[in-house]
């Protein structure tokens, strides 16, 4: 299970509208809790550097994920999970996909962006110990909205 706020699922999909016909991509930050799952504290987006074709491919540049990863620590979090669009394709893994995923334990967060307009959003937990026996397991996303009495905390209000 992945747990994230409504205003960084609603972030990452308009992510994905704002590059299309091209997939978006981005790294999400926060920490795995046993028995919880991944819970997204904060998305980082990143630029899709497939210049071969960004319409159905994406990369995170290695320096750049290595920035990401620092950023990450420094604000006590890891990397659990990444995001990218699929334009005018399912919201489902590819070969591609499962082939370039290596983070296991971490969430591939995928939304369909059907002519310009973000559609279906799913996740996927890559499980396993290694590459040989890594899988993808359907994930269920759970968005999350703030509490009013949060919200009033937060500014102070009694």
């Amino acid at each position: 299970m992945i747990h994230i706020s409504e205003e960084d699922f609603q972030a990452l999909r308009a992510h994905g509208e704002e590059t299309y016909p091209h997939e978006c991509c981005g790294v999400l930050l926060g920490k795995s809790e046993a028995g919880v799952g991944n819970r997204v504290s904060l998305i980082v987006r990143a630029g899709n550097t497939r210049t071969d074709s960004a319409h159905n491919r994406y990369n995170i540049a290695p320096q750049e994920l290595v920035k990401v990863q620092r950023q990450a620590r420094g604000l006590g979090f890891d990397i659990v999970g990444f995001y990218h669009s699929h334009p005018d394709h399912p919201a489902q893994w590819s070969q591609t996909d499962f082939a370039e995923a290596h983070w296991m334990g971490c969430s591939y967060v995928i939304t369909s962006v059907d002519k310009g307009k973000a559609e279906l959003t799913n996740s996927f937990l890559l499980t396993g110990t290694s590459e040989e026996n890594k899988a993808f397991q359907n994930e269920e996303v759970v968005v999350e909205t703030p509490q009013p009495e949060l919200i009033s905390k937060e500014r102070g209000e009694a």
